[in-house]
């Protein structure tokens, strides 16, 4: 089974079982965010985990191997047209120099990865409207010179 074809899987269970994404990650050893990614096709999952969340959902074995696999990392549209996603390039479109600039600042000439990397999603009461409290963190990786 492709990884495509393992998301439409997974996505029609989540649905007609009525789980959040919370509720397949506890049966996990894994945060939420990172099997949300993996059931999206974009990381993997270990056997344990990927038997936990077919199991969770009722799919077959065939699953399980699909979230096994290594991805391909890659996506269709240079820029995602889809409003959430968009506003992510926006942020770093707006933000990203300023981001570049204060991590070398505080940090020297490097780059935060993408690869030894948490990220965790939750929401933040406000009076004016809840937030969405996005946290990214990455180890710093210092540029080599030669």
């Amino acid at each position: 089974m492709k990884k495509e074809e393992m998301k439409d899987h997974i996505r029609t269970a989540k649905l007609e079982k009525g789980l959040s994404w919370r509720e397949i990650a506890e049966t996990t050893s894994m945060s939420t965010e990172f099997v949300v990614s993996a059931c999206l096709g974009m990381n993997h999952l270990e056997k344990s985990d990927a038997d936990a969340v077919a199991s969770c959902l009722g799919l077959p074995g065939t699953v399980s191997t699909a979230l096994q696999q290594y991805p391909n990392k890659q996506w269709e549209q240079t820029v995602p047209t889809d409003p959430a996603i968009y506003r992510l390039y926006e942020m770093v479109g707006v933000y990203g120099e300023t981001i570049k600039e204060l991590i070398h600042e505080e940090f020297g000439d490097g780059i935060m990865s993408a690869v030894d990397f948490n990220m965790t999603v939750s929401r933040e009461k406000s009076e004016k409207g809840d937030r969405v409290h996005l946290s990214l963190s990455g180890k710093y990786l210092q540029y080599s010179a030669w």
